[in-house]
């Protein structure tokens, strides 16, 4: 949590994000602060906030963004924790919101560094956005500007040792396993499948905004696309049969779909591709869905297309 006040003052720049046109787009690119994500970062953090730390860390130069994802992966596991001072209230310590400010710290951040537009009337540290441009701006004033101290600036923001080891490490997990280089459409499918982890896999389903309980495998990959733009065939082999097709040989990138069965006529699963070696699939009955390889014994995978345009 940000414990110290600085008294450095910094300019912030401004950063347009170009926003996909159409229903349901959420996002068009992810531009600034740094290195790509990794399929670690893509799987683990919700795209708003991703999109958030990406254009926070751009106005503070030498910031990486995975420094910022990494402070609110540990405070609050990027807003989804249910602990005290979260949503709402204050911890044990006084801290509150996604990033986990003590008041007068956010106080003290905002007056120095006015915020952009977008977030609460007045600014407060529960909104992600306030959160973590503010958290931008402090680490800024505090050694990354131009990463001249980045340790200093992380122990700044919470003064123990530890904190600052297991910041480093995590942002290098974000930013460490695989570079992502994916249109809007393959991140905004992938974003959608990632919210339906967990629920159950229902044959024929199309999920619960139509009141199926979950999704079967390409019910799963219709919905992703429908999210972002992009409409699919329904079943498995309609849809291996209705997309470009990767040659032989050629890796998948994240937002590829890939099917395994036979490829004239016997296609029966369809994942979505996320990776770093790994796929979002409804898997079948009594399961649900999940993050997996790709790529396991005995599988018979059949090859990849790619639906979305880079």
């Amino acid at each position: 949590m940000a414990k110290m006040l600085t008294a450095t003052a910094a300019a912030l720049l401004l950063i347009i994000v170009t926003v996909a046109a159409g229903a349901g787009s959420l996002l068009s690119s992810f531009i600034g602060g740094g290195s790509q994500p990794s399929a670690t970062a893509l799987s683990d953090i919700p795209v708003r906030y991703l999109t958030l730390y990406r254009q926070a860390a751009a106005t503070c130069p030498g910031l990486d963004w995975s420094t910022l994802a990494a402070i609110g992966k540990i405070e609050t596991d990027h807003g989804r924790s249910a602990l005290p001072g979260v949503h709402h209230g204050s911890n044990y310590a006084g801290a509150q919101g996604p990033m986990q400010f003590l008041r007068p710290t956010f106080t003290h951040v905002i007056a120095r560094h006015p915020l952009p537009e977008g977030g609460a009337v007045p600014p407060s540290p529960y909104n992600p956005r306030d959160a973590i441009h503010a958290a931008a701006a402090y680490l800024c004033d505090s050694g990354a500007r131009n990463n001249s101290d980045p340790r200093k600036a992380i122990y700044t923001y919470n003064n123990a040792n530890w904190y600052v080891s297991k910041v480093l490490a995590q942002a290098q997990r974000y930013r460490g396993d695989q570079a992502l280089d994916s249109s809007a459409a393959a991140l905004q499918a992938i974003d959608y499948a990632q919210r339906q982890l967990g629920l159950p896999y229902t044959w024929g389903g199309n999920g619960p905004a139509v009141g199926d309980l979950g999704f079967d495998c390409s019910g799963l990959t219709q919905a992703a696309y429908a999210a972002a733009g992009i409409a699919l065939p329904r079943t498995a082999q309609q849809q291996y049969a209705a997309g470009r097709r990767l040659p032989g040989g050629q890796p998948p990138r994240p937002g590829d779909l890939v099917f395994y069965g036979h490829p004239r006529g016997g296609i029966h699963h369809v994942g979505l591709y996320i990776g770093n070696g790994r796929m979002i699939d409804a898997p079948g009955r009594t399961q649900k869905i999940r993050i997996s390889p790709y790529r396991y014994a005995g599988d018979d995978y059949a090859g990849a297309t790619r639906p979305h345009p880079y």
